[in-house]
């Protein structure tokens, strides 16, 4: 359904094409060997359907902006450039990744290579997880920059500590010598 947002003149009509995608009647016809063959059978729920087509229609709206997005981040690659199949497994990831809370970063760029693997060409998945990877949300950057400057400091007082314990060690051990060793030293 999002693969064909492309293939309408305008937004408007993509979305109506999609709502007939859900209202069409199943087609099939009969191949030259005699064997029926489906074209077009839809089998969901209605909840199923009005989700899929509010989704669908969510993410058509958002394409411009998700491909501006999209050509910032992919140096040379132009959406006009990208084959259909991984401009559109970019549009839906980069759309849960920005727009969708309740679909972890991790999840999208996960799914989305997955897509890629099975739909596209064989370097699209490393094509796909090289570009949705400069999209991955600063504050999860940020978690882990802050983290690992946590560990940094964790270490530092470690170090500090020991080193501590070092020079207070000579000191300590002069002071509990006891007095026969003193005894050595005066005489």
């Amino acid at each position: 359904m999002l693969f064909s947002a492309d293939f309408y003149p305008t937004q408007e009509e993509a979305i109506a094409q999609l709502g007939q995608y859900f209202q069409s009647p199943e087609e099939d016809d009969v191949d030259e060997s005699g064997i029926l063959q489906v074209l077009h059978k839809v089998e969901l729920k209605e909840a199923d359907s009005e989700y899929l087509q509010a989704r669908t229609a969510n993410i058509m709206e958002k394409i411009p902006e998700i491909d501006e997005k999209l050509n910032q981040a992919a140096a040379g690659w132009k959406t006009k450039r990208m084959g259909k199949v991984e401009l559109t497994i970019l549009r839906l990831a980069l759309y849960e990744m920005i727009y969708d809370d309740a679909i972890p970063e991790k999840v999208s760029i996960n799914e989305a290579v997955e897509l890629a693997k099975k739909f596209g060409g064989n370097d699209s998945p490393s094509f796909v997880n090289g570009i949705l990877a400069k999209f991955v949300s600063k504050g999860t950057k940020a978690a882990g920059e802050n983290r690992a400057a946590e560990e940094t400091q964790d270490l530092q007082a470690s170090q500090d500590v020991q080193a501590s314990q070092d020079t207070k060690a000579p000191q300590d051990s002069k002071a509990s010598q006891g007095p026969a060793d003193n005894k050595e030293s005066e005489a």
